[in-house]
């Protein structure tokens, strides 16, 4: 597949580190052209600072999600593409959320570009998880995406497969709405709670 990534930050070397040892092109775009470019000879992809989404199947949203609208139209023509929203709405403290109960980031970003097809995804995983690859505390550790386009979901869980993830379908994409206090929960755990970066949210008993 061809996957366009936009960020360069911590989430989006992890994504890229590990997309990068896959058969999936990718391409590297961001807000800072220089990090973006590094980031893309780092592991061998290609940069684009214009219209990075041109040829794309897949588009991965790596930003914060009050970056994300302006972020995704900068990368161009984005009708019919998967867009892989892994942002969470967090307040700036990092304790808490900016939406929730009737709306999430993923189905505002699906309202601000409605032709295209949004996945959430890779929202519950920390970077550092992301970054070390699949297993932790000898478990595969889960992937959770929700989407309301089938074919859309499928392309995104064989990308979560594909880098050694455990998918796990949650359904549609107002599921988002669950799925993103998830994440805040394992922010408050990592962070708030201090126990550190190296755990994940997962149920026991998913196959």
């Amino acid at each position: 597949m061809n996957v366009t990534l936009i960020g360069s930050g911590n989430m989006g070397s992890a994504l890229a580190k590990q997309i990068s040892r896959t058969s999936h092109s990718l391409v590297i775009t961001g807000r800072n052209a220089a990090r973006a470019s590094e980031l893309a000879r780092a592991v061998g992809a290609t940069f684009k600072d214009k219209a990075a989404a041109e040829g794309a199947d897949i588009v991965i949203l790596a930003t914060a999600y009050g970056e994300a609208i302006a972020a995704l139209r900068s990368a161009g023509e984005l009708n019919g593409k998967v867009i892989v929203d892994i942002t969470n709405p967090l307040t700036p403290d990092y304790m808490g959320l900016t939406l929730g109960h009737t709306t999430s980031a993923a189905e505002e970003i699906q309202k601000a570009f409605p032709r295209a097809r949004v996945v959430k995804a890779f929202n519950t995983v920390f970077a550092q998880v992301l970054a070390d690859g699949p297993e932790l505390a000898g478990q595969t550790v889960p992937v959770y995406f929700a989407g309301d386009d089938a074919a859309a979901r499928e392309t995104v869980r064989s990308l979560i497969q594909g880098i050694g993830f455990a998918p796990v379908d949650a359904g549609p994409l107002k599921n988002a709405r669950y799925l993103e206090p998830l994440a805040g929960l394992n922010v408050y755990f990592g962070y708030g709670a201090g126990l550190g970066t190296a755990i994940t949210p997962a149920w026991i008993g998913i196959r």
